[in-house]
């Protein structure tokens, strides 16, 4: 198999790169469209999804979750929603991903997929980055906001992602460690860093 996960920094434009490395290397591309098949494996909105996915649930919720295995009184009314836990949310994610694999090279973006398959040896784990003032101009450039507002985005999107992953998978998601190539999209532009991560999974799975 031949996996390259992308896990980038809101605003960093890694869903850009990473389309671009899929087309040029003919490989399937995983992005918005998981977020859309789980939505119909758990019977859920795409919406809800995503208002739900690297959202960080708060004490009650976790508590609830838990409580909904037993048989207290107290925590049925919450628990008989029968709301999907965020770690089921996870492992239909983690199944979806791992039947895109088994179809053949694929290239996944974000949904810890990179925490999901971090014991795999068949993969190739890419991290995009750029300094903070790069983050916020390209969000101001892409949502049509102002400066002010692109920075919140930027710095609470990118907050809830790395406590998301902590929570989930007690990994730093910023550490360059848990990656086999670390692009900064500022400085190489969203079609030199693409060039670059072609190199590398060319490289590494050893194709032409």
């Amino acid at each position: 198999m031949a996996i390259l996960t992308v896990s980038r920094l809101y605003g960093s434009g890694g869903s850009e790169v990473a389309a671009i490395v899929a087309k040029t290397l003919d490989w399937a591309l995983l992005d918005n469209a998981v977020v859309d098949a789980v939505a119909a494996r758990m019977g859920l909105s795409v919406a809800e999804v995503q208002a739900r996915e690297e959202r960080v649930p708060s004490l009650v919720e976790r508590l609830t979750a838990a409580m909904a295995m037993g048989s207290q009184e107290w925590a049925s009314p919450i628990a008989a929603a029968k709301r999907p836990t965020d770690e089921q949310l996870i492992e239909v994610t983690r199944h979806i991903i791992e039947e895109a694999i088994v179809r053949g090279p694929v290239v996944v973006v974000g949904r810890g997929a990179q925490e999901m398959l971090a014991e795999r040896e068949d993969t190739l784990h890419v991290f995009c980055y750029a300094p903070r003032k790069a983050l916020i101009a390209r969000t101001m450039q892409r949502e049509g906001v102002s400066a002010e507002e692109a920075a919140e985005l930027v710095d609470e999107t990118n907050k809830r992602r790395d406590q998301w992953v902590r929570l989930h998978w007690e990994r730093d998601r910023r550490a360059h460690e848990n990656y086999d190539l670390s692009v900064n999209t500022e400085r190489l532009g969203i079609q030199g860093a693409a060039d670059l991560i072609v190199t590398a999974a060319r490289k590494r799975f050893g194709l032409g």
